[in-house]
């Protein structure tokens, strides 16, 4: 592809706002700039596309935000005549332009001759996912980057069970999308009569919903109102649900102000992402400052929750996605358990890189354990697919990545149901006696200690997601026969869907295909190395079991430095 050639036909061109046009200006002796902008197009994959903000074909804009909802709206039409009239909605988060990409997305869907419903101000993932299905819409489109840097913004597709759209339906799209050369050829009708408000009582019946999920009213009206919870939205889309909902159920919430008014800047932290510590700094500065007891922290389009509490010694410390999983399906499992509600065919579903101690809490339980593909619309999928055949009743899904959904109102991870879960489960230890943490030592105690940790190299320029995919298909031709201390038991193959055994035997994996290796290690323990497909990151996961916190740390180098020199290995 010829950038320079992009570059100046775009440049030249009479449909370029002057805005647009005075950008592109700037970068006119920046050939590594133009490059980056036009050498390549914006990847439309099954978790949509992801971008920084700029003009050009390999960017977040309106071009392209127009051209990919051309596509969407070409699949529409494809699936019947009342597809059109059922409609999109359309929700954004606080995101730089994330208005005004939701209205020209708007506008496309309406030159098409389709019903548009666009939230009237920001409105997180899972209120977006639940909207879908309950204005029965045929899709649903979320303007969002998640917990991507400032300088990124996003597009997700949602189909009409609100769940991400299925990689079948988005290949659809996609091919309408390629079919599209001339980015500038599409427009919209933004002052259409189509595009109309979603009902103001959709709120209303999300919150009705989550309140249906509570597990230990009990606990709460003892204890929530004496709860000292500080919540931080990051400047993002949780505030208004996730403070309603806590209000709701009466617990006592402290919000950290200079983090709740929208910024698309993010001024107050590095990056808005709520797994890193510095994020949730404010709301533990606050929280020290008050004598609380938890610190919850949701990012921009409020999907992840990140989660600090107060360890032995009075220290908060920010726990791992994995922990606050694990804790709340240790949570989840005893109080369908001792209210003789936890059904016989239960099921719980996590991503295959999340935490090996699932496993054995699950068959503790004695509950059924699925694992999916990295990308919650996996596990939407199983969602949809056990309401079908009633093999199994969905109880709890969770991602690493501090993704948590409990209920079936939504499709997508859900940072305000998990509020009001860790919210309720906070009071209902503080309500039998114990602390958050001390059940946390206990989990370990019972089950063992395992050390999840996530290491992530990063890319950039043009070629990072080849280069990614390229390191991952290199691993898939060396032979590992251990990893540090730790035996290489199996190596799973994700792209090829084989497993295939120390032995040399070699088994199917009934699972969506992905990019990805994954090595089993004895005892229990693995590795994971797959590239992100919102970030130009390589993802190495590490879950190592050991006695206890020190021997698995000690584990965990002794296996990170043999990872590493794989690595070094491949890419020469």
């Amino acid at each position: 592809m010829n950038y320079q050639s992009n570059y100046e036909a775009w440049l030249r061109d009479e449909r370029l706002l002057p805005e647009e046009r005075a950008e592109l200006q700037v970068i006119a002796s920046d050939e590594k700039e133009k490059e980056y902008r036009f050498g390549g197009e914006l990847e439309f994959g099954t978790a949509g596309m992801r971008g920084i903000i700029g003009c050009g074909m390999n960017m977040m804009n309106i071009r392209t935000v127009m051209r990919a909802t051309q596509g969407l709206s070409e699949y529409v039409k494809t699936l019947g005549g009342d597809a059109a009239a059922r409609g999109v909605v359309i929700s954004y988060d606080t995101r730089r332009n994330s208005r005004l990409f939701a209205e020209k997305a708007a506008g496309v869907l309406a030159k098409n001759g389709i019903k548009a419903y666009l939230f009237g101000d920001v409105h997180p993932v899972p209120m977006l996912s639940y909207a879908v299905r309950y204005l029965n819409t045929v899709a649903g489109i979320m303007i969002t980057a998640s917990h991507n840097p400032k300088e990124y913004n996003g597009y997700k597709v949602y189909g009409e069970d609100g769940a991400q759209m299925s990689p079948e339906a988005t290949a659809i799209v996609v091919n309408f999308i390629e079919k599209i050369t001339d980015y500038l050829s599409v427009t919209g009708e933004e002052n259409s009569a189509l595009i109309v408000p979603v009902p103001a009582d959709t709120d209303d019946t999300y919150l009705a919903e989550l309140s249906k999920l509570t597990l230990s009213d009990e606990a709460v009206k003892a204890c929530g109102k004496e709860l000292k919870l500080v919540y931080t939205p990051v400047h993002g889309s949780g505030y208004v649900p996730v403070m309603r909902i806590l209000k709701r159920l009466g617990i006592n919430v402290t919000v950290v102000e200079a983090q709740t008014a929208p910024d698309p800047e993010f001024s107050t932290v590095k990056v808005p992402n709520p797994e890193y510590k510095e994020t949730l700094s404010l709301g533990i500065a606050l929280a020290n400052e008050i004598d609380a007891d938890v610190v919850f922290g949701t990012d921009p389009d409020s999907d992840r929750l990140g989660v600090a509490l107060k360890d032995e010694n009075g220290e908060f410390i920010a726990l791992s996605g994995n922990q606050v999983g694990i804790l709340l399906l240790d949570y989840i499992l005893t109080r369908l358990k001792e209210d003789g509600k936890l059904a016989k065919n239960a099921a719980v579903v996590k991503s295959f890189v999340t935490t090996g101690m699932a496993k054995a809490i699950c068959d503790d339980f004695g509950v059924a354990l699925y694992e999916t593909p990295v990308g919650f619309k996996f596990i939407g999928e199983k969602i949809k697919q056990w309401e079908g055949d009633g093999k199994h009743e969905y109880v709890f899904g969770f991602e690493e990545s501090c993704g948590y959904l409990r209920g079936t109102h939504a499709r997508d991870k859900d940072a305000v149901v998990a509020s009001m879960l860790c919210a309720e489960m906070v009071c209902y230890y503080t309500y039998v006696g114990k602390s958050v943490y001390g059940r946390l030592r206990e989990i370990y105690a019972k089950y063992g200690y395992v050390l999840d940790r996530n290491v992530s190299i990063q890319y950039a320029g043009l070629n990072a997601m080849k280069e990614m995919n390229a390191v991952v298909d290199a691993l898939k031709t060396v032979r590992v026969e251990a990893f540090g201390s730790f035996a290489v038991e199996a190596v799973r193959d994700y792209s090829a869907s084989l497993r295939r055994s120390a032995d040399g035997t070699a088994e199917p994996l009934d699972i969506p295909k992905c990019n990805c290796v994954y090595y089993e290690l004895a005892g229990g323990s693995f590795i994971c190395v797959r590239p992100s497909g919102t970030e130009p990151k390589l993802k190495i996961y590490y879950s190592i079991k050991a006695k206890d916190e020190a021997g698995a740390e000690a584990a965990l180098q002794a296996a990170q430095k043999d990872v590493n020199a794989l690595l070094e290995r491949v890419k020469k």
